[in-house]
């Protein structure tokens, strides 16, 4: 297979999975049904969510600056905060290439080198990795009595246990030969991972490390509020425990990667999730468009202005 096939297969691939799932989930509850939920949803709590997620977005350009800084670089807040918003809205096109557009923005408007520029986007994405990873544990904590119970009742015990056992010594099999190989594989590997502990270590060496920091858990803790007040839009889901908020927001987080920006498997991520708590598929799967479809205009209205808007801004301070 060459290289243009496997760029086309990328592009096009999330997106007609992006179009079967729309489908698969407007299977499960009637276009009508969404629009009955949509009109009798409190949109106080929908614009309380979609200012959440606004102030995430801002503080992720915010903090943007802080990595930049020890590199020799000062951008201009404007430039960092229009940047971050057109890679969202680009990311719904082809997936991850907002992140390359994002670096090629800063290039272009503050003569930041790509590379540099891009470096400091990964490392930020392994801060989100470890927080999102932390959000996963305090779940499993909290809810952990649930989610044993619900899989001893579902699934036979002693196979999960020896399934985990088997992919417990497959993967320490796998490091073992990883560690000692020098495979063209095995050093990408090894690359790869010496490369995210050096991104790790050095948001500890920067100047503002801890500002940073906060910055990194406000952006979560943002997402998490915007995920729970939203649901109160929803009568339906006004008793729904933390416990299914959490799962839902991990579920529902991980979707996103599966296409172009969530489109389709956001709302049917968050339906499976809350599904394990009994909770009725059709406000679960009206909840997962009402946040998705939100979030998702705020996104489009705030980038397409971001990206129309970028050019003149920089004209403006360059004259």
């Amino acid at each position: 297979m060459n290289q243009n096939t496997k760029r086309t297969l990328k592009i096009i691939l999330p997106l007609l999975l992006g179009v079967f799932l729309v489908w698969y989930s407007l299977s499960k509850v009637s276009f009508d049904e969404l629009l009955v939920y949509f009109k009798k949803a409190d949109y106080k709590w929908i614009f309380i969510g979609v200012f959440f997620g606004l102030l995430s977005h801002l503080s992720r350009a915010y903090r943007w600056r802080f990595m930049l800084e020890p590199l020799g670089y000062k951008i201009k807040l404007g430039n960092s905060i229009m940047a971050v918003f057109s890679a969202y809205l680009i990311n719904f096109t082809i997936p991850r290439a907002g992140e390359v557009a994002r670096a090629s923005i800063l290039s272009n408007y503050e003569q930041v080198p790509f590379e540099k520029g891009f470096g400091t986007i990964v490392s930020e994405r392994i801060a989100d990795v470890i927080v999102m990873l932390a959000i996963i544990a305090i779940t499993l904590f909290l809810q952990f009595e649930f989610i044993y119970n619900f899989f001893v009742s579902r699934f036979n015990l002693f196979k999960i246990m020896t399934g985990g056992l088997v992919l417990l010594f497959m993967a320490i099999l796998i490091l073992v030969f990883i560690k000692r190989s020098n495979s063209l594989i095995a050093l990408k590997v090894k690359a790869f991972v010496n490369g995210l502990i050096e991104g790790i270590l050095s948001i500890f060496k920067m100047k503002k490390k801890w500002a940073f920091i906060f910055h990194t858990l406000f952006i979560w803790v943002m997402y998490v509020l915007m995920f729970y007040v939203t649901s109160f839009a929803v009568e339906e889901l006004d008793s729904i425990s933390i416990g299914a908020i959490l799962i839902g927001f991990i579920s529902a987080s991980f979707s996103i990667a599966a296409t172009n920006g969530g489109i389709g498997s956001y709302p049917l991520a968050i339906y499976a999730a809350f599904s394990i708590f009994g909770i009725a598929k059709e406000p679960s799967l009206a909840f997962g468009w009402i946040i998705w479809s939100s979030q998702t205009l705020l996104i489009i209205i705030i980038g397409g202005l971001s990206l129309i808007y970028l050019p003149i801004y920089n004209r403006q301070k360059n004259s």
